[in-house]
């Protein structure tokens, strides 16, 4: 026999309900049987209480009970009464209970078997008692003279057989009811079983519960965050992962995602339901890879799934490593520029001309220092200097002047890394925009240390940026250049103001002609990445 455990929960719930039906109607059935019992013991009372006074009021009867032979006249009149009644027993007698008439007539002349003590005092009885004929209901009336004296009394009863027999009429009826129920009841839990099978595929209750359990201690231990949005655009399911990324509140779940307070472009996306892969979202704090795909079972759409992996930590390395690369391209190009020089100097001194390649190393070391001194003089912050040393040769090599300015920045009042994100990028678009451009093409970075911020200036002669583009800017994937979107350009002026918006301070934009980013961090004292 199969274990009940290792039902279905459709299975179970409806063996549940089965029992439960049978329960209820048996229940049921006893009690429609024991009111139908007690209706017809209540309807015989009536019905030979109603003859009995019919029968003691008969003019005839208060005439003959006074007579010497009262059976020769009751007996033929009782008989009539009891077969037009369908009673089984019509009997008139003394006040002390001598019987006058019979069914059976060798009864007549005995005494009357029962309880009559009421009537005979002038009061109605009625009872169930066992006498000559079984036992039976039975009620007990007085026969009253002229005077309202009791001259004698008349009982009337139906056996208990008679009334077990009506109640037995009745029950095909009370059968029948139930047969209906019954299958009502069972059709009905044969439908909602078979529902529930289809939605819980035929899982039993231990693997709802195991399944639950998994897909819990999963969806919580993951370290990517995942989110369900349904057709209507609703937050249905969020881990804990996603809730850290997005610092989403408890009560986003069954929220539209519009009202989750995430960032435009994040917020677009998600309520878009369109597939997504590896697309980069910028939010105030962090770089978001997500992916995002329709859902569905078996056939029935239910949404979309988005899963995040945080890349921030991932970005500010590239960004770094990006750096480091330029400044490799830029000593390259330094060894290159020196190997020239170099060789000028040797053939100058080979052709006698000594004098003339002095002056040339001179100079040449001259420009170097000069642009050196600039840019310790400026920023004293060691990773800030080499950044911009490095820029500076990019620049020089694409033909751009670069300048470096400022009233020296103090070092670590602002985290390293921050400071090369930001300025990194502001310099990198900078290069960009005047690449190409007719004319002078010149960047400027300055640097300022002003009631306990930091300012920091980028500035250029490019063709600047239009106002209707200055919000766009900062959007990720905005880029001038082609190859703008995800994956591609248009993702470090989203970091600068990322990394500006979580140090506390603000970022400005000036021009055309020309861009100005001015950048104002307050101090972080001992904070460094």
């Amino acid at each position: 026999m199969t274990n009940p455990r290792r039902w279905s929960l459709a299975g179970q719930i409806f063996a549940a309900q089965v029992l439960v039906a049978v329960l209820v109607l048996a229940g049921g059935l006893g009690g429609a049987y024991v009111q139908a019992r007690h209706a017809s013991e209540q309807q015989a009372t009536s019905r030979v209480l109603a003859v009995a006074h019919t029968v003691a009021a008969t003019p005839l009867v208060e005439q003959a009970v006074g007579t010497a032979d009262p059976t020769s006249t009751l007996q033929p009149l009782a008989e009539q009464v009891r077969r037009s009644t369908a009673t089984d027993f019509v009997v008139v007698m003394s006040p002390t209970g001598r019987r006058w008439t019979h069914p059976d007539p060798r009864q007549i002349g005995r005494q009357f078997i029962g309880h009559i003590a009421a009537a005979a005092a002038g009061y109605d009885l009625t009872e169930t008692y066992t006498g000559t004929l079984g036992p039976s209901v039975r009620a007990v009336v007085p026969v009253r003279d002229g005077t309202g004296a009791v001259t004698g009394l008349v009982s009337v009863g139906i056996r208990q057989t008679a009334v077990a027999a009506a109640v037995a009429s009745q029950l095909p009826e009370l059968l029948g009811a139930a047969a209906l129920a019954a299958v009502l009841f069972g059709t009905g839990s044969w439908l909602v079983a078979r529902r529930l099978r289809r939605q819980t595929g035929g899982l039993g209750a231990a693997e709802l519960q195991e399944m639950a359990e998994y897909y819990d201690a999963v969806l919580h231990s993951v370290r990517e965050g995942l989110l369900l949005i349904d057709g209507a655009g609703r937050v249905r399911l969020v881990n804990d992962e996603a809730r850290r990324l997005l610092s989403l509140p408890e009560s986003v779940v069954g929220r539209p995602v519009t009202e989750a307070g995430l960032a435009p472009s994040l917020t677009a996306t998600l309520a878009s339901g369109e597939a997504r892969e590896d697309e980069l979202h910028v939010t105030d704090a962090r770089v978001l890879v997500l992916n995002q795909a329709r859902a569905s079972w078996q056939g029935r759409d239910l949404g979309t799934v988005t899963t995040l992996r945080d890349r921030t930590d991932l970005e500010a390395l590239t960004g770094e490593l990006d750096s480091a690369r330029g400044l490799a391209e830029a000593l390259r190009s330094q060894a290159h520029e020196s190997a020239n020089r170099l060789h000028t100097v040797v053939s100058l001194i080979e052709l006698g001309r000594a004098d003339e390649a002095l002056t040339f190393a001179t100079g040449e070391l001259a420009v170097s220092q000069r642009l050196t001194d600039e840019v310790v003089a400026s920023v004293q912050e060691p990773a800030l200097a080499a950044l911009l040393l490095g820029k500076a040769a990019q620049a020089s090599e694409r033909g751009i002047e670069l300048a470096v300015q400022g009233s020296g920045l103090p070092e670590g009042v602002v985290p390293s890394r921050d400071l090369v994100t930001i300025v990194g990028n502001l310099v990198d678009n900078a290069l960009e925009a005047v690449t190409g451009q007719p004319g002078a093409r010149r960047v400027r970075v300055a640097t300022d240390w002003q009631d306990g911020c930091a300012v920091l200036s980028v500035s250029d002669t490019g063709p600047g940026l239009p106002p209707e583009d200055l919000e766009r800017a900062f959007a990720r994937g905005w880029s001038t250049k082609a190859g703008g979107g995800p994956g591609g350009r248009g993702l470090g002026l989203a970091l600068v103001r990322q990394s500006v918006l979580r140090l506390g301070g603000t970022l400005s934009v000036e021009g055309p002609p020309g861009a100005t980013f001015v950048v104002r961090l307050p101090a972080r004292v001992g904070e460094d990445a």
